[in-house]
């Protein structure tokens, strides 16, 4: 996106953050949002706001292991900013698959792939993402590699992902 801040481009006259909010906020205790920059901006939707506590911008997993030292709850729900049409129950049925296979992650995913950046995660696994990341690891896949998890099936279009200025476009 040109090095744009993801979460405050448009997309059908309002910023991905707002399309995120409001998918996610009826599904969980608490929503927090990791960001790195415009701060402000983003603590005015009235929701705590974590930058990395790692120095050096070192990924998303930062972002994770921020919310999982921040966070009470014992399951923290993971989704992208830039992932506008997130399923509504999302937050439940990732939350039944881990609890039904006794696992401490679930994963998104459709017919074709999985979507390792939408995931749960119970905070438990706080220390296991800290030494992942100390040892200078950074990739989501990997990390839930190591873990014991489970896989929950949705509908493709939950997941469309905007990475491109064109993949904002109607379609």
């Amino acid at each position: 996106m040109g090095g744009a801040d993801k979460g405050l481009i448009e997309y059908q006259g309002r910023p991905l953050i707002e399309w995120a909010l409001a998918a996610l906020a009826p599904q969980v205790g608490e929503l927090v949002i990791s960001a790195n920059r415009n701060l402000e901006i983003y603590a005015a939707y009235g929701y705590r706001v974590l930058p990395d506590t790692l120095p050096d911008f070192p990924g998303p997993l930062a972002g994770v292991l921020a919310a999982l030292q921040a966070v009470a709850a014992d399951w923290l729900l993971v989704a992208p900013c830039d992932t506008p049409h997130l399923p509504a129950d999302l937050a439940a049925r990732l939350l039944a698959a881990a609890q039904r296979a006794n696992v401490p992650l679930a994963v998104a995913a459709d017919a074709a792939r999985v979507h390792h950046s939408c995931f749960i995660v119970r905070t438990d696994q706080r220390d296991n993402l800290a030494g992942y990341l100390a040892r200078g690891e950074r990739a989501v896949r990997h990390w839930q590699a190591g873990l014991p998890s489970t896989t929950v099936r949705f509908e493709a279009a939950c997941f469309a992902n905007f990475n491109q200025p064109q993949d904002l476009r109607p379609g």
